[in-house]
C-alpha cells in the first residue's frame, strides 16, 4: 500500500517537533528489520531520513550515491549489512540515539 503525501507530511512535521517520536521512529525500524520484517523496517527507515536529514546529506555522509540508497531501501532493495549500518551510524548521530541489542 502506497503512503499519501499527507501521510508523510504528518510523519515530518511531528519529527520537526517531537524528537522522541524521531528515536521511536528509528527505533521500530529496527526493531521490525531485526524481528523478520525487513519490508516495514525499510519503510520506516526512508520515513526516518527523509523527515531528518534527508537522501542527499545521508548520500554524502556515507559516501553513497543518493540514487543508490533510495534503490536499497525501496520495497524490491536488499542492503547488505555494511551499507545498512553505515546508514544506521549516521542516523543514530543525527537523531542523537544509541541503539542496542538485548537478548529476550
Amino acid at each position: 500500500m502506497a503512503l499519501t503525501r499527507a501521510f508523510r507530511e504528518t510523519i515530518y512535521e511531528r519529527a520537526q517537533r517531537d524528537a522522541g517520536f524521531v528515536k521511536a521512529l528509528l527505533t521500530e525500524a529496527m526493531n521490525a528489520y531485526l524481528g523478520g520484517d525487513e519490508a516495514t523496517g525499510k519503510a520506516v527507515l526512508r520515513d526516518v531520513i527523509n523527515a531528518t536529514i534527508g537522501f542527499e546529506r545521508l548520500a554524502e555522509e556515507v559516501k553513497k550515491p543518493s540514487k543508490s540508497l533510495h534503490r536499497m531501501l525501496g520495497p524490491s532493495g536488499n542492503p547488505n549489512s555494511a551499507n545498512l549500518f553505515a546508514i544506521l551510524r549516521v542516523l543514530q548521530k543525527s537523531v542523537g540515539v544509541k541503539l542496542t541489542v538485548k537478548a529476550a
